[in-house]
C-alpha cells in the first residue's frame, strides 16, 4: 500500500494517505488517473472487480478496460479543455475470465490538474442493494403481520378446542358425533402447531457463540441423506479457510436445513431418476455491502440444486409466509430461514432457472 502511494505521488502532485485509505473502504470501484486516463491508483473494489492487483493496473490506460474507450477519451479531452468538471455515463468494465460488468461511470476533476477521479458504480450492485432493501422491508412487514395474526388466531383457537373437548365429553357413547368433535380437536391442534411455528423465531433471542459453518453444513448433510438415502447426492464444495462466525448454531442449522429440505422436495423427480444433486458451497466475499452496511468479510453459503427451478408465479414472493411451490407445503420454511439469517445481520437471496436453483446465504464475518 505504501509503495502504491509513493508511486502515485511521484507521477503527480502528492495525494493524502487518508484519501487513499478512504477510497479503499468504498464499495464502488475507484481509479485515480492522469489527464490522459492512465491509472495511477486503484482501490480494493476495482482490483477485485477486474481481477488484477493495483500494481498491475498502475500505468495502464483505463480505456483499455472499458468496452467503449472512446467515451472516456472524449470525456478526458473535454475535461482538459475545461469544458466539464463532472461527466456521467453508463458503460461496461472488462474483467479477467468473466463477462464485462455494467457500470455507471463518473469522471470528476480534482484540485490537482494532473489527477482525475473515476468512480464506477456497478449497476448490478445498485440493483442488488435495492433488492436487499425490499427483502428487509418485506421481512419487517412479515414479522409484524405474523405476530399480530398469530396472536389473533391463538386466543379463539383455544376456545374452539376447549369447547370441542367439552362437547366430546357430553357426547360419550355417540360414536357418530364424537367423530366430528375429534376432527375439530385435531384441526385445532394442527392450527396451533402452525401458529407456534410462526411465532418460534420471536420467542427467544439468538444465543451467540463461535460457530464453524462447516460443522453446520455437515450436520444438515447427514440429516438430509438419512431422509433421502437413494437417488440424491449432497456435494461438498467448502472453503476450509473461512473463520468461525458469531451465531446461534441451532438457528443456523434450522435455517440451512429448511433450504436443503426445500431443495430435496423440489428434486423428487430427479431423486426417482437417481441423478438429483444438491451442492453446499462456502466462500468468502470481501468488501461487501448489504443492509446499507459495509463489511470487510462476509460468508457466502450456497445451496444449489439441479431441480426444475422456482415457479415464475411465486419467484418474487418465495420468502412471504404461507407461499409454497409444492403441494402439501406449509409455506413457512423459507420465511423462517430468512428470519433466522436476518437475526444474524444477514440475508438470503435466490437465483433460479430450470436446472439450477441457488439460494445464497450472506452473513457478516468478524
Amino acid at each position: 500500500m505504501g509503495a502504491d502511494r509513493r508511486t502515485l505521488a511521484a507521477d503527480g502532485p502528492p495525494t493524502d494517505d487518508a484519501l487513499l485509505a478512504a477510497l479503499d473502504l468504498l464499495a464502488t470501484l475507484v481509479a485515480v488517473v492522469d489527464p490522459h486516463g492512465v491509472i495511477r491508483y486503484a482501490n480494493h473494489a476495482l482490483e477485485d472487480a477486474v481481477g488484477l492487483s493495483r500494481r498491475n493496473l498502475r500505468g495502464v490506460a483505463l480505456t483499455d478496460w472499458l468496452t467503449q474507450p472512446a467515451l472516456l477519451q472524449n470525456a478526458l479531452q473535454g475535461m482538459r479543455g475545461h469544458e466539464y468538471a463532472v461527466i456521467r455515463y453508463d458503460t461496461h468494465l472488462k474483467r479477467l475470465l468473466r463477462e464485462p460488468l455494467p457500470v455507471h461511470l463518473v469522471l470528476a476533476a480534482t484540485e490537482s490538474p494532473q489527477q482525475r477521479i473515476v468512480e464506477m458504480l456497478p449497476l448490478e450492485q445498485q440493483t442488488r442493494q435495492e433488492r436487499e432493501q425490499r427483502l428487509l422491508e418485506q421481512a419487517r412487514a412479515n414479522k409484524e403481520l405474523i405476530r399480530n395474526l398469530a396472536h389473533e388466531i391463538k386466543n379463539p383457537l383455544g376456545g374452539i378446542r376447549g369447547a370441542a373437548q367439552l362437547l366430546q365429553m357430553e357426547l360419550a357413547g355417540r360414536d357418530d358425533l364424537v367423530e366430528y368433535t375429534a376432527v375439530i380437536v385435531h384441526e385445532a391442534d394442527r392450527l396451533q402447531s402452525l401458529v407456534d411455528r410462526l411465532l418460534a423465531p420471536h420467542r427467544r433471542a439468538p444465543v451467540m457463540a463461535d460457530v464453524n459453518i462447516h460443522e453446520v453444513c455437515e450436520r444438515v448433510r447427514a440429516i438430509i441423506l438419512a431422509e433421502f438415502p437413494r437417488g440424491l447426492s449432497v456435494v461438498r464444495d467448502y472453503d476450509t479457510s473461512i473463520p468461525e462466525l458469531r451465531g446461534d448454531r441451532e438457528l443456523l442449522i434450522q435455517a440451512l436445513l429448511n433450504l436443503v429440505h426445500n431443495a430435496a422436495h423440489a428434486l423428487k423427480d430427479r431423486i426417482a431418476a437417481g441423478d438429483a444433486r444438491i451442492t453446499l458451497r462456502t466462500r468468502v466475499q470481501r468488501q461487501v455491502t448489504f443492509g446499507k452496511q459495509r463489511f470487510r468479510l462476509a460468508l457466502e453459503l450456497h445451496v444449489i440444486d439441479n431441480g426444475p427451478g422456482v415457479p415464475d408465479e411465486i419467484k418474487d414472493r418465495i420468502f412471504y409466509p404461507l407461499v409454497s411451490g409444492r403441494d402439501g407445503g406449509s409455506g413457512l420454511g423459507l420465511t423462517l430461514a430468512q428470519t433466522f439469517i436476518q437475526q444474524h445481520n444477514g440475508l438470503i437471496e435466490c437465483d433460479s432457472r430450470p436446472g439450477h436453483t441457488d439460494f445464497k446465504i450472506l452473513i457478516p464475518l468478524p
